[in-house]
């Protein structure tokens, strides 16, 4: 009887419809859920029942079926955070995250760094990336490691010391200019210039004297100043450039032997205004060097690229790792594994592996947070949608029952 056909068609939509719903539980659920990515439930119908020997303008539908959920991976508002390592993508790409058995894929970067200086998401995967090591990337993927990451020292090359001489001293006077340095160890240095003034016009000789170590060339010498107060000789001639040269092998520890460029002229040759001979007190005014101590690790950054950069409490910055990203030729195929992440499948293709902002791949976002996708309002619009259509079925279930009842009673 055709009546009994139309109690299951209703049934069938009470089945995929109640499906649906929880398709929409789920969405609503993760609103909140960092880098979520909402579904969507696709229907179809059963099979046609033919009526008239094919016939085909006498098909009966036999109701529907949840044909599948579609994954919605359009991209989600973004969040400002505090942590350095709070990530987010802006565009095509998943951070890939390994658990120690495989690689899997997220959009949801809330990673921190525990306490053996790993980078993990909040479950404990570790974040994939490219090591970069003096400037140089990687071609392979491993773990972002930040543990025992320090600032290597620099030992300094050349200073330019600003200072003025008192051209009104008497004879004899002297006035010292200390000025730190660093060596090839990190250790810090202080070269002592002691400058003492002639009896007769405005020059000065001087002795370099290291806190450290044993000067081997250029510990000596005088420099006049001319009736403006400006260099005019440097050891009796021209003024330029002095090189310095100090020996560390009897220190403790020991250290490269270091050559100083005291820079005392500019680009043109003239002198470079830094150290004066003016009738006015003796004074140190500036210090400019290029060498820097070790240094730790004191913070972090993220630029649009990925690039992790460590900041150190020597004033220099390195950049250490740079973030990678995946991506799928059929992302709606991933499976889904809980807690935000996804797995490689057969219905995904292979992962393409590279860098931020570059092939197709989107930017990374430092400090950032990308939220859920799902449209709350979309989804209670839906949700009466598919409750009316469950409501609907429901009620051709209890139509059909009415009229199997007046059937029964034909026989009365």
């Amino acid at each position: 009887m055709a009546l009994i056909s139309a109690l299951f068609t209703g049934v069938s939509g009470l089945t995929s419809n109640s499906q649906a719903l929880n398709v929409i539980g789920d969405n609503i659920a993760n609103v909140n859920t960092v880098g979520f990515k909402g579904s969507k439930a696709v229907f179809s119908d059963v099979f046609s029942t033919l009526l008239a020997n094919g016939d085909t303008t006498s098909q009966v539908g036999r109701g529907a079926q949840l044909q599948g959920v579609l994954q919605s991976f359009s991209q989600g508002a973004f969040e400002s955070s505090s942590n350095a390592l709070d990530l987010a993508v802006d565009g095509s790409g998943f951070f890939m995250v390994n658990n120690g058995l495989g690689n899997f894929y997220t959009r949801n970067g809330q990673f921190r760094m525990n306490d053996q200086g790993v980078v993990q998401a909040p479950t404990g995967e570790v974040l994939q990336g490219f090591k970069i090591t003096n400037g140089v990337t990687a071609s392979s993927l491993a773990d972002i490691d930040l543990a025992g990451v320090q600032s290597s020292p620099s030992a300094s090359t050349q200073f330019t010391m600003g200072a003025n001489l008192n051209a009104a001293s008497s004879g004899g006077t002297t006035f010292t200019s200390p000025i730190t340095l660093f060596n090839s160890v990190g250790s810090q240095v202080i070269l002592s210039m002691t400058f003492t003034k002639a009896t007769t016009g405005n020059t000065w000789s001087y002795v370099a004297s290291p806190s450290q170590g044993t000067m081997t060339s250029g510990a000596s010498g005088t420099v006049t100043f001319d009736t403006t107060g400006q260099i005019s000789l440097i050891n009796g001639g021209a003024i330029a450039d002095q090189t310095l040269v100090i020996d560390y092998s009897s220190s403790n520890p020991p250290a490269n032997s270091q050559s100083l460029t005291w820079d005392l002229v500019d680009s043109t040759g003239a002198t470079n205004g830094k150290l004066t001979g003016f009738a006015a007190e003796s004074n140190n005014n500036s210090l400019v060097q290029d060498g820097f101590p070790t240094g730790t690790l004191i913070g972090l950054s993220v630029n649009s690229k990925g690039i992790i950069s460590g900041l150190f409490n020597n004033g220099q910055s390195d950049n250490l790792f740079q973030v990678a990203l995946a991506d799928f030729l059929a992302p709606t195929g991933l499976s889904r594994v809980g807690q935000n992440l996804f797995a490689e499948s057969g219905s995904s293709g292979q992962p393409i592996i590279g860098a931020a902002e570059s092939g197709g791949f989107g930017s990374v976002l430092g400090s950032s947070l990308e939220l859920s996708n799902v449209d709350l309002a979309s989804e209670f619009v839906t949700m009466i949608q598919t409750q009316q259509a469950f409501q609907a079925s429901a009620r051709v279930i209890t139509t059909t029952d009415d009229l199997l009842t007046e059937t029964v009673n034909l026989v009365r």
